[in-house]
């Protein structure tokens, strides 16, 4: 059929211009093919399999840093990866990059994301090493979601591009210089696997293209002003707490913050095959993450909430743990999550890693239903 072949040929079009760093939708590598008589590039393709997807989903009710909080505009997890994703394309557009890439790598980014953010993730990390001797990240289980849990456990088919940038998209940890680092797909799946044992290297992964290191900055640039405007309206400090040689140079607040990074980061990247900030510009970021760190982060639950959901979510583990041993069929784990999970699944994951796949997949919601049940 002639027009579809057109239509394809349109999406394509715009490739024609791309830098000769950016990533081509014909170097897409998957490992299960798939035929090409669909009219959308590959990655394009990737990002309808992930918005289409359960996890994307419950984006809506996950925390990004205040759990349960009464404001109702305090940002949700659904809104940070829309913000990465729209930076993201910001600075891809400007440098001639490939922005279905980059948009599928932004919207998948924090796909197994725990609830209550990042104390749901340091609970479940304990509970892993306790119970199986292995690491909990998120970043690593959002390509787990993709691979082996999303799609009755048949996953998503993603690329390897897709999977490699959000595996190595850890905003965690900032640098002043992105450089991508080739990998083949067996080079992917060991750091993969590596994961699971050693998350202090996993953290220093470079992704494999540069799309994935503009979405791996853009996930800094997402959150840290964004989350100094969420503090400030709900009273944790005050705008002039922020200090001065920061604000003097990022601006004090979000709209300027990433402003100030995006122009930045274009400026010192165009026709560049890395991706760069000033040093000026990558100090001042460096201090206003400790600073968030000092004054929001470590301040977002009070010890005794942490507390709560340390025991909550232990409790939840051994009772869900409890009735897949017992075969309880009315338990929720089942009903929810098992009885949807295809024989593969079924047959290759034990009975622990269900139970921190089913919790690591909770809504802020069900999570604190279930603990106060448990």
């Amino acid at each position: 059929m002639e027009y579809l072949e057109e239509a394809k040929q349109n999406f394509l079009n715009k490739e024609k211009n791309l830098s000769k760093y950016a990533t081509k939708s014909s170097d897409s590598i998957r490992l299960v093919e798939i035929s090409d008589d669909d009219i959308r590039p590959s990655f394009y393709r990737d990002i309808d399999r992930i918005i289409h997807s359960l996890s994307y989903n419950r984006y809506i009710d996950k925390t990004q840093v205040f759990p349960y909080n009464e404001s109702d505009h305090i940002s949700k997890r659904m809104i940070h990866v829309q913000l990465v994703s729209k930076i993201a394309r910001t600075i891809g557009r400007a440098l001639n990059l490939n922005e279905d890439l980059i948009e599928a790598i932004a919207l998948g980014h924090d796909i197994g994301h725990t609830p209550i953010g990042h104390q749901g993730e340091y609970i479940l990390d304990e509970i892993s090493m306790r119970e199986l001797n292995e690491r909990f990240a998120h970043n690593i289980q959002s390509v787990r979601h993709c691979m082996s849990i999303e799609n009755n456990g048949n996953g998503l088919n993603l690329s390897i591009q897709v999977l490699d940038g959000i595996m190595c998209h850890n905003g965690e940890m900032l640098s002043n210089k992105y450089v991508p680092t080739p990998k083949t797909p067996s080079e992917f799946l060991n750091q993969y696997k590596e994961s699971y044992t050693n998350l202090e290297k996993v953290k220093k992964y470079h992704p494999m293209t540069l799309e994935g290191c503009v979405v791996r900055i853009s996930d800094i640039i997402g959150y840290i002003g964004r989350d100094i405007e969420d503090a400030i309206s709900i009273g944790k400090f005050n705008r002039k707490d922020l200090p001065q040689e920061i604000t003097e140079v990022l601006g004090d607040n979000n709209k300027d913050i990433i402003n100030t990074v995006v122009l930045d980061i274009i400026k010192n990247s165009l026709n560049k095959p890395y991706i760069k900030m000033s040093k000026e510009v990558y100090e001042k970021l460096f201090l206003l993450k400790k600073f968030n760190y000092k004054n929001i982060y470590s301040k977002s639950i009070t010890d005794k909430e942490s507390e709560y959901y340390r025991i909550g979510m232990n409790k939840i583990y051994n009772k869900y743990l409890n009735d897949i041993t017992t075969n309880n069929k009315n338990s929720i784990i089942y009903t929810m999550f098992l009885n949807y999970q295809n024989e593969t699944y079924l047959k290759t994951t034990s009975k622990k890693r269900m139970v921190i796949d089913f919790i690591a997949g909770m809504t802020d919601d069900l999570f604190h239903i279930e603990i106060e049940k448990a």
